[in-house]
């Protein structure tokens, strides 16, 4: 591939193309989900609740819901369930979160909708309990001193009637200047009262501010929480099925193949003699491997590489051999001597194996020997050897687009220099797609009708 940036059209061909691979990828990711869900889903969850009455500063319900996870409650609520741990055990089941309206929400998770139920009544239980006992203990040093207080003010409040009676009953029968001072006086009392009954009322309040109320059981779950199994399933499948998909954009945009015909020569040092469009998929038939490895390599990736680019409109048979008998006419002409052809193969390349059998046999059918017999002959692209011999009048290498890189053909040409021959050229094979069948009675106006039409010039 080249540098461009990758398509939707390169995307779109791997779908196309490796759908099978890709689903087989998602039903992998599936299951590996499966799997997953057993080890950390978090099962069932509900939650109970705690009202805090009275008015409370935000800084004050964090530390409440600091105690309700508290190793104390957490211990207590795990002896009161009975289970086969303790609070250390229950703390990742366990979230005490604030909520508006002075509210501690305690949230419990467990294998089950009852067990997660009886985990969170129990939690808010033993934090109520708990969180009474604290304020018993902790009022019981300063208890005295607030009923004293508030003793007082109750007496404060009495004498302050009593004085209000006596200026009342002295008013009745003084005069002007008298009557004035003592209405005076009469309003400041009552503010002094007033103020008072006021702090009696914010003392009893702070004194009632401690109450705890649990709002009611646990609701039963009636599912398990999220992530689900279902959902972890479907994560798995969308993230390999992605993963596939990266892969093949990766590979594809490290691909240094060469895919067209100068290229392949000017990495060779010699012309393209032709170019033969061989129909794809027919060498799925012939592949390396056991029958069944063949067919279970067919049924998942396919029968065509999808990083290759199909020739569409490809030849019939009688095209095909045309091109064949033009690659054997440009050999006649460019021996300078008698003696065998050797064709080479990359022992990978089965189309271009299967196009040089081909070549062989038309040359046996066409009694072609002026350039002498053609020798297929199978080599390693990576490493080649290229057989020696004063018999061999030259070297025609057959390969299929898109499956060398530049660097591998000019080791089979340093090679083939190396054995002492000379490389005459080089067929290229186009995997090909047959063209749909024209309705009939439908013929185009430019439809070849000479074989050296339908072939093509090169």
């Amino acid at each position: 591939m080249d540098d461009d940036p990758v398509r939707l059209s390169m995307v779109g061909r791997v779908l196309r193309r490796r759908w099978r691979p890709l689903l087989l990828l998602a039903v992998a990711g599936a299951l590996v989900g499966v799997l997953a869900s057993v080890l950390f889903s978090p099962g069932y969850r509900t939650s109970a609740g705690v009202v805090l009455q009275g008015p409370r500063e935000q800084e004050e319900l964090r530390t409440e819901a600091q105690v309700a996870m508290s190793t104390v409650v957490l211990d207590r609520s795990a002896d009161a369930l009975g289970w086969d741990t303790d609070g250390v055990g229950l703390r990742d089941s366990v979230e005490a979160e604030v909520m508006d309206g002075n509210v501690i929400r305690i949230t419990a998770t467990a294998d089950s909708p009852e067990q997660a139920r009886q985990l969170a009544d129990s939690v808010a239980d033993q934090y109520v309990q708990f969180s009474v006992q604290l304020a018993a203990n902790s009022a019981e040093a300063s208890a005295a001193v607030a009923r004293e207080q508030r003793a007082a003010l109750r007496r404060a409040i009495t004498a302050t009637n009593e004085r209000i009676t006596d200026l009342h009953a002295s008013a009745e029968g003084a005069t002007t200047v008298e009557s004035v001072q003592a209405r005076t006086e009469l309003a400041a009392l009552r503010t002094q009262l007033a103020q008072a009954m006021k702090t009696l009322e914010e003392s009893e309040g702070a004194a009632g501010q401690g109450q705890l109320v649990v709002l009611g059981s646990a609701p039963l779950p009636d599912g398990p929480a999220p992530p689900t199994m279902l959902q972890f399933a479907a994560g798995g499948a969308v993230l390999f099925a992605l993963l596939g998909l990266l892969g093949h954009l990766v590979a594809a945009r490290g691909d240094r193949r060469l895919r067209e015909e100068a290229e392949i020569g000017a990495a060779l040092g010699a012309p393209v003699l032709a170019a033969v469009d061989f129909p794809a998929g027919r060498e799925s038939q012939t592949g390396a491997g056991p029958a069944w490895a063949r067919t279970l390599r067919r049924v998942l990736v396919g029968d065509l590489p999808w990083n290759v680019d199909l020739v569409s409109g490809a030849g019939d048979e009688q095209a095909r051999q045309v091109r064949l008998h033009r690659v054997l006419d440009r050999l006649e002409r460019s021996v300078r001597h008698r003696g065998r052809i050797l064709l080479l193969v990359p022992h990978d390349d089965v189309t271009a194996r299967l196009a040089a059998v081909e070549l062989v046999a038309a040359a046996h059918a066409g009694r072609r020997r002026a350039a002498g017999p053609l020798e297929i002959v199978n080599i390693r692209a990576e490493r080649p050897t290229v057989p020696g011999g004063d018999d061999v009048a030259g070297v025609l290498v057959v390969l299929s687009t898109g499956t060398r890189t530049g660097w591998e053909l000019v080791s089979v040409s340093e090679a083939t220099t190396d054995a002492g021959h000379e490389v005459l050229g080089a067929m290229v094979v186009h995997r090909a797609v047959p063209e749909r069948p024209a309705p009939a009675g439908r013929h185009s106006s430019t439809e070849a009708t000479d074989p050296e039409a339908m072939a093509g010039s090169v």
